[in-house]
């Protein structure tokens, strides 16, 4: 039961005749009124009646403390036996708590949204928003302590306490990339700098080297032993344009946390600095003027190109020193300094003595070697003084049969060639639609007859005979174009075509750019979603492995949406790192890191919370030494002990009724101040 006060009249007034009352008390002392002492009491008790004091009785109902306990679910906690410390903890502190009257808030934090990692705060915050602060009797978290998102710790009242799982003996090894740059220059040597780190308590019996394997494209891999605890330099250089996918796997011991930090993938886009091509011209033609202005249109090349203006058979009585023509360095160009070109384009060349079969061969063994050779064939390719007739023609796709058919015909994608990336949807590029399966682009006139030997053939020509014809021959490329006619398109006759793309196309897939490869298993990352796309030339393809970091298996049709496209889309369960396999080729992709955040840190430390625990006088505790006994400390005590941890009651209550019953009636103040009035008057008129 308290005493309020419901005054009559608005404090400010009240303020103000309590002031004017003590002045005139102060002014009748001043003069020497005799009734001062019942004046003054008679205007106290006529202030006090209209500040109206009263009596208020509630009527309480007390309310249970609450106590929250967020529970860590992510994936760290599926370690060893994580998740079994946490499951006898639940139950029995769910026990004790509602044995005691309390309500419990159990709150569960999965992994984060991405790789996120663990958000205990964030789950926590959410929670107490919900809950009336002055009923948190106190906050439990079982965790390992591998929190990330610690700055998002709510201001406690009340004890918070961390009951750690794992154990004391617990010890892991992970894998750290340090420095990947996201692209590099073909043919310069990056370098990588890992780190191979052991965590917790390692046992002496462990090795201080470790075995790592270093994988490119999911190709074979190469182990070495290396130190731990130390930065590892790794020089390297990539071996192909495009994405290079470099997958890094430490050796496991059977006694460490977990595998799932013992692997990492850096993705690196490899880039030509320069394309070096070789342009060899025969004689001058028509087409000569529109192969170079092709090639030096891409700053990105740089073309080194002879044409043949004074062929050895040349005798018109001019002496030599009187010549201004550039000697042809053969020797230089063909023996010394092959290997430096990316790519060797013979356009109308014809043996005429200049380049001996000595050279030709060195051509045939830089193809071999993994260089490029493209031919655009002309009359000469016909003739007995063909290119075929010398030792190129060993690793030639298509052999001469010395006809050259001279008469218009549109140029047409062959059945395989609508699969392949070089020719595949080239009619896109047309200047005009495709009428009646004929594409929209303008004629050549002049085709040499060839017959396939090997390769594929991806355009045809005349009569359904062999127009570009590309095969692969030991590491290299080579590619037989049986028409010197393709300068037609870039002069737009009738309307042009797309020699540029078909060329461009042509000069990657010789450079074996992944992009034009025709088989390949190519996967694209999009959050948790993987686009995944098969290329082939085959009419059909099996079905998709796909290895999940924790080794599950899951088998995927592909469907086919285009001509040599098979694709599908997979939901990824967790982040990590990816294996596909269809037939014989094989792919690796990364949703998030290959280690995910969970598994950078896996030993249980309360490290990250001791700050935050310590403010609010809890205790960090671990699960292995037995589930803690729960007590009630008062507020501001020390809430941690040896085997036992304090909650602070709350006692809060609801207030369910309220009365409000006047102290003295009000006629009874004024009847009071009245008779003091007239105590003073009769007093001050005796005198």
């Amino acid at each position: 039961m308290d005493v309020i006060f419901s005054p009559l009249v608005p404090w400010p007034v009240l303020y103000v005749a309590a002031a004017i009352t003590m002045l005139f008390a102060i002014l009748a002392i001043w003069r020497g009124l005799g009734g001062w002492w019942l004046r003054a009491p008679a205007m106290a008790v006529l202030l006090l009646g209209l500040a109206n004091p009263s009596l208020q009785d509630e009527e309480r109902d007390p309310l249970s403390d609450i106590v929250v306990m967020v529970v860590d679910e992510s994936a760290s906690q599926r370690l060893s036996d994580r998740a079994s410390q946490t499951a006898q903890a639940v139950e029995a502190l769910t026990t004790d708590l509602t044995s005691r009257g309390m309500e419990l808030r159990t709150v569960t934090v999965p992994d984060g949204q991405g790789d996120a990692g663990t958000e205990l705060m964030t789950a926590l915050n959410d929670t107490l928003s919900e809950e009336p602060k002055s009923r948190i009797a106190g906050t439990i978290l079982l965790t390992d302590g591998q929190l990330h998102d610690a700055a998002r710790a709510p201001a406690l009242e009340a004890p918070l306490h961390t009951l750690l799982t794992g154990r004391s003996t617990d010890w892991d090894r992970r894998l750290i990339v340090k420095n990947a740059p996201a692209f590099a220059i073909l043919d310069e040597e990056i370098t990588l700098t890992l780190r191979i780190e052991n965590q917790g308590a390692v046992p002496r019996d462990i090795p201080d080297r470790a075995s790592i394997s270093i994988a490119i494209d999911g190709a074979e891999a190469q182990t070495f032993q290396v130190p731990t605890g130390e930065d590892l330099e790794l020089p390297l250089k990539l071996p192909h344009g495009g994405m290079n996918v470099l997958q890094f796997n430490v050796a496991a011991d059977e006694t460490e946390l977990t595998d799932r930090n013992n692997s990492a993938v850096v993705q690196i886009n490899g880039v030509r600095d320069r394309l070096r091509v070789l342009l060899v011209s025969g004689e001058p033609h028509a087409g000569e003027r529109t192969w170079r202005n092709l090639l030096k249109s891409d700053s990105a090349v740089d073309l080194v190109h002879f044409t043949i203006l004074r062929p050895p058979e040349k005798q018109d009585g001019v002496p030599v020193s009187e010549l201004s023509l550039i000697a042809f360095p053969t020797r230089e160009l063909f023996l010394e300094k092959v290997d430096e070109f990316d790519l060797i384009i013979f356009d109308r060349y014809k043996r005429r003595g200049i380049l001996p079969a000595l050279y030709f061969d060195s051509i045939r063994q830089y193809v071999e070697k993994g260089g490029a050779v493209l031919v655009a064939a002309g009359p000469d390719f016909a003739s007995a003084d063909s290119i075929y007739r010398s030792p190129l023609g060993d690793i030639m796709p298509a052999e001469p049969t010395a006809r050259v058919l001279d008469q218009g015909f549109t140029p047409l994608i062959s059945e395989l060639g609508a699969r392949h990336p070089v020719t595949e949807g080239l009619e896109k590029f047309a200047p005009n639609p495709t009428v009646d399966g004929i594409p929209g682009w303008g004629r050549w006139m002049r085709q040499i007859e060839v017959k396939p030997l090997q390769g594929q053939t991806v355009m045809t020509g005349i009569e359904d005979r062999p127009l570009l014809t590309l095969d692969r021959v030991g590491e290299g490329r080579i590619a037989l174009m049986a028409s010197d006619q393709a300068w037609l398109w870039h002069r737009g006759f009738e309307g042009g075509g797309p020699q540029l793309e078909l060329l461009r196309r042509l000069a990657h897939w010789m450079m074996k750019e992944p992009d034009l490869e025709e088989e390949a298993l190519t996967a694209i990352a999009e959050g948790q979603t993987m686009i995944l796309t098969r290329r082939t030339l085959a009419l059909e393809t099996g079905e998709l492995e796909i290895t999940a970091p924790d080794g599950t298996v899951t088998k995927l049709p592909l469907e086919e949406t285009s001509p040599g496209r098979f694709t599908a889309t997979f939901e990824g369960p967790e982040p990590g790192l990816y294996r596909l396999k269809e037939g014989d080729q094989e792919s690796v992709v990364a949703l998030g890191p290959a280690a995910p955040r969970e598994f950078i840190e896996t030993i249980a430390s309360g490290d990250k919370l001791e700050d935050l625990v310590d403010a609010t006088r809890g205790g960090i505790l671990r699960l292995e030494d037995g589930i803690p006994n729960l007590r009630m400390v008062g507020e501001g005590r020390n809430a941690v002990g040896r085997g036992w941890i304090g909650l602070t009651p709350r006692n809060a209550y609801l207030t369910t009724n309220v009365t409000v019953t006047p102290l003295v009636s009000p006629w009874l103040f004024l009847l009071l101040a009245m008779v003091l009035t007239v105590g003073a008057w009769l007093r001050e008129g005796r005198r």
